[in-house]
């Protein structure tokens, strides 16, 4: 569709769109991606699209129930609790590596003396944020599958300190400066160290399949709107646009969501205790 007709979908939706991003990276470098991504989206729908960077995924949450913002991407875990609290809505999930899935993490140091999950007991761990699914959730309930602790507050309680750095990058930082003995984050989440950083840490355990990012909007969000932004994400699977993707958390591409595929976070936050 070209830009003229996503523009005549606009002024009925009245021409509007803000994303909030959650700081899964260095947030100054967020800046830059998304001065980038909204100036494409808005030459491709017709619509003045913004953006801005959140606290966290629970500052995003709060900005869609409040209006000042229309979209977000966040991960598996933020969106069933956002769907719980505000009824947010999934549009499209992230693909990495042919597949709507990816894994969470237990990194340490390649070099020190942590070898297994039980090596891990009083020892300290940084995870990306208290309500990320491969940052936090998922990881945690690797000590539990193990045997190591019983729930997930004796998961916490196995750990001498427990800290939730702010971000994947963050939590990674932490792990590679020696701040922490481990870090909880997403498969991925090493590719955002230095190449000297990233050969100082390995991995020594990884979760299930877990459903990937997705991209929500709020329940009342126009319906004009929705479409023209799904659809123009939709483009950049199309070879020309997926540089650009290297501006919206680097995925290989997006598909629908599956509303059927978050069940198994669901289950887990029910488990833990986040939601009823």
């Amino acid at each position: 569709m070209a830009a003229g007709a996503f523009a005549g979908a606009a002024h009925g939706a009245g021409g509007r769109i803000t994303l909030a991003f959650v700081p899964q990276e260095n947030p100054e470098k967020l800046l830059g991606d998304i001065e980038a991504i909204t100036r494409w989206l808005s030459a491709e729908t017709g619509l003045a699209v913004s953006g801005f960077v959140t606290a966290d995924h629970a500052a995003a949450i709060e900005a869609l129930r409040n209006g000042d913002a229309d979209i977000s991407f966040m991960g598996a875990l933020p969106f069933v609790l956002a769907e719980a609290e505000i009824g947010a809505e999934p549009l499209l999930s992230e693909v990495y590596r042919g597949a709507a899935t990816y894994r969470g993490r237990i990194f340490v140091l390649r070099d020190g003396p942590v070898r297994s999950l039980a090596d891990l007991a009083g020892r300290s761990i940084a995870f990306a944020d208290p309500i990320s699914e491969s940052g936090y959730l998922f990881p945690l309930d690797l000590f539990v599958g193990a045997g190591l602790a019983e729930d997930a507050a004796a998961a916490r309680r196995f750990f001498d300190q427990v800290y939730f750095a702010g971000g994947y990058q963050q939590a990674m930082q932490a792990l590679a400066e020696g701040l922490v003995d481990a870090a909880g984050a997403s498969e991925f989440a090493d590719l955002l160290l230095t190449p000297e950083q990233r050969r100082s840490v390995t991995w020594i355990a990884e979760t299930e399949p877990i459903p990937s990012h997705v991209v929500i909007a709020r329940p009342d969000l126009d319906e004009g709107a929705r479409t023209v932004v799904v659809a123009a994400l939709l483009r950049l699977n199309e070879p020309a646009n997926r540089p650009l993707l290297a501006h919206l958390y680097g995925p290989e591409g997006y598909v629908v969501a599956d509303l059927a595929a978050f069940e198994p976070v669901r289950a887990l936050a029910r488990r833990h205790g986040l939601l009823e």
